[in-house]
């Protein structure tokens, strides 16, 4: 797999907040939420004969075209408000963004961090590649994930995002919850 795009080091020369009214207005976002969970199924054919019982996340909310459409709206304000259920736990936030005129021919570049893992997948498919940085995979404890979205925007060109929220670590299950720390779009000119 190709090394995924990383986002500039230099300052966005504009930064726009989703988690403000106005940040959401200008990319015409409505975020909708709803926690996940890990349910049993079979285990891979090649499995050693042991292991029968394998795990999956239900809703698989990442994948292009998913239909959130029953799922509760999240004011961009309370994105930051503490959701799951403590421990280890998991909740998918969803939105999509169409890019305003004035941020014509800009890269852009979405940033979240969420306490305390995030995972974003872009238009179905999570940027990653084995042994490379993956900004799509967790980037660690309530770091940052910066994934560029395009090199050069075009107005209305829209882009469909999932965050998958992970509370950790889970080897050491935390007696806190989940939230998103920030979320916002950076344009490079």
């Amino acid at each position: 797999m190709p090394q995924p795009p990383i986002a500039p080091l230099i300052p966005p020369a504009q930064t726009v907040d989703l988690m403000t009214a106005e940040g959401c207005a200008a990319f015409g976002a409505v975020w909708r939420g709803k926690e996940a969970k890990l349910v049993e199924c079979p285990a891979l054919a090649d499995a050693m004969p042991e292991f029968r019982t394998a795990y999956d996340v239900d809703p698989y909310a990442g994948i292009r075209g998913f239909d959130d459409s029953d799922w509760p709206v999240i004011a961009p304000h309370d994105l930051g408000t503490r959701r799951g259920s403590g421990m280890i736990c998991f909740f998918w936030f969803r939105t999509r963004l169409t890019m305003p005129a004035d941020a014509a021919g800009a890269k852009a570049v979405f940033r979240t961090n969420v306490d305390d893992y995030g995972e974003v997948w872009v238009n179905g498919e999570m940027p990653r590649a084995a042994g490379r940085p993956s900004p799509g995979c967790i980037q660690g404890f309530n770091m940052p994930n910066r994934v560029v979205l395009a090199d050069q925007v075009n107005p209305g060109h829209s882009f469909e995002i999932a965050i998958f929220a992970i509370n950790g670590p889970i080897s050491a299950a935390p007696a806190n919850f989940l939230f998103v720390r920030e979320a916002q779009v950076e344009l490079f000119r």
